[in-house]
């Protein structure tokens, strides 16, 4: 039999809260991470803000060594083991140093790039013929796999280790692949997410396409517009989300607090065919990705409550509503309630779909739906659509039992997870 897979643990690096109790919080009442960027201002960027998470040096201090930070310039891999670390002490696991790997846990934790900054700065002193001089950590820093590396030493994990990469969707791919291993049996735990550095050399390449925003440099809070008519582009964003997912059987013989449950998923790809392409989705891709999630988790489609969208504040967001009434056969008031957190955090890249994933839990656990913020002005696409009452300005104090998330990247690839709250029972 497939096993039931739960998630036990959470944690968070956002540009709106580093750690569950401030990122909560932040998710609850609204609060924006988007700010005033000075170095993008520096260079000249059309989009001046960004959504950069808020790391002290004492914090730093708390996760790594004075060794480890010595030579050491990667915010993903600085983001990801904060978040991974606090996820695992949050599932009430050990981070005690044993002579023994873990061989019942492992970590699927994905990334874009990695050590961006590194690179660069490693690059300047191999052109000024000083490579002798680079140190010991560049290939840890830079390799993509690093983040998973460094997990995978910290927490002595002796299952999978590895790092997934698919643009946009990897971190709630990273979900599936985590759920999917679990299930077949071949691990106990795995803590799944995603990462994503800070910094101009990550969102150059997206302020040259033009499809950031650069109408709100002087008002930041304003910038992310999802579902809005006055939406102008995304602002870009970095941090991490670490889930623990984890066998129900494992995650009841140790007591452990279960979140919720993950019922199931899908990854697919458009192929860069019919309107999909490196930049577009294939809409009849996004569609099967839906429906296929529902599917593989045994519900209907009735039976979301909402969903967390993928929703970046561009020319897409009334395709994708369109997508979803489509997959679901829901429209006006029928469809479930959507949110877009990239409305406070900015859209976070690599590391968007972990980090909302972690805010879609934490709607299941706590009893709430957050509201869309800078989007009073919906989209008239949209709310021709859907009823305008789907899509909330604030909080809803509601008790959602599930919830469906999905993430579309750049590549034309897919995925789709579904969460449900977790009624308790015995084994």
């Amino acid at each position: 039999m497939k096993k039931r897979v739960v998630i036990t643990g959470l944690g968070v690096v956002a540009p709106n809260g580093v750690g569950i109790p401030a990122f909560t919080q932040a998710v609850k009442n609204g609060i924006s991470g988007i700010r005033h960027d000075p170095q993008l201002e520096e260079l000249q960027f059309s989009c001046q803000i960004a959504g950069k998470p808020q790391i002290s040096e004492e914090l730093k201090a708390a996760y790594f060594t004075e060794l480890e930070l010595r030579g050491f310039n990667s915010t993903g891999i600085l983001y990801g083991v904060i978040a991974g670390t606090e996820a695992w002490k949050n599932a009430g696991l050990s981070t005690e140093i044993n002579d023994q790997p873990d061989w019942d846990s492992g970590t699927i934790f994905g990334s874009g790039t990695s050590g961006i900054d590194k690179f660069r700065e490693s690059i300047y002193k191999i052109d000024e013929l000083q490579t002798r001089r680079l140190g010991s950590t560049v290939v840890a820093q830079t390799m993509n796999s690093g983040i998973s590396a460094y997990l995978g030493g910290k927490l002595g994990l002796g299952n999978q280790v590895t790092t997934n990469s698919s643009a946009c969707s990897t971190g709630t791919e990273a979900i599936i692949m985590a759920y999917d291993r679990i299930q077949s049996g071949q691990a106990k735990r795995i803590l799944a997410g995603s990462t994503g550095d800070s910094g101009p050399y990550i969102w150059a390449g997206f302020d040259a396409l033009r499809v950031c925003s650069s109408k709100f440099n002087d008002n930041p809070h304003q910038g992310s517009r999802p579902m809005s008519a006055s939406a102008a582009g995304f602002v870009p964003g970095s941090g991490a989300g670490a889930i623990v997912v984890e066998e129900l059987e494992s995650a009841i013989e140790r007591g452990a607090t279960i979140y919720a449950e993950i019922l199931g998923g899908n990854v697919n790809s458009g192929g860069q065919r019919g309107n999909g392409s490196m930049t577009a989705p294939n809409s009849q891709a996004v569609q099967r990705c839906i429906t296929d999630a529902i599917y593989n988790s045994g519900i209907s489609p009735t039976d979301i409550d909402a969903i967390n969208g993928h929703l970046t504040a561009t020319t897409k967001d009334s395709l994708e509503i369109e997508n979803w009434t489509k997959a679901l056969g829901l429209k006006g008031e029928n469809f479930p309630y959507i949110n877009s957190l990239k409305s406070i955090t900015g859209h976070c890249l690599s590391a968007a779909g972990s980090i909302e994933s972690v805010a879609a839990i934490l709607q299941l656990q706590e009893g709430f739906i957050f509201g869309n913020t800078n989007c009073e002005d919906l989209h008239a696409e949209i709310t021709s659509m859907i009823h305008p009452s789907r899509v909330p300005f604030k909080t809803i104090n509601t008790k959602p039992d599930i919830i469906a998330k999905a993430s579309f990247g750049f590549g034309d690839v897919n995925a789709c997870v579904i969460f449900k709250k977790f009624q308790k029972i015995t084994l």
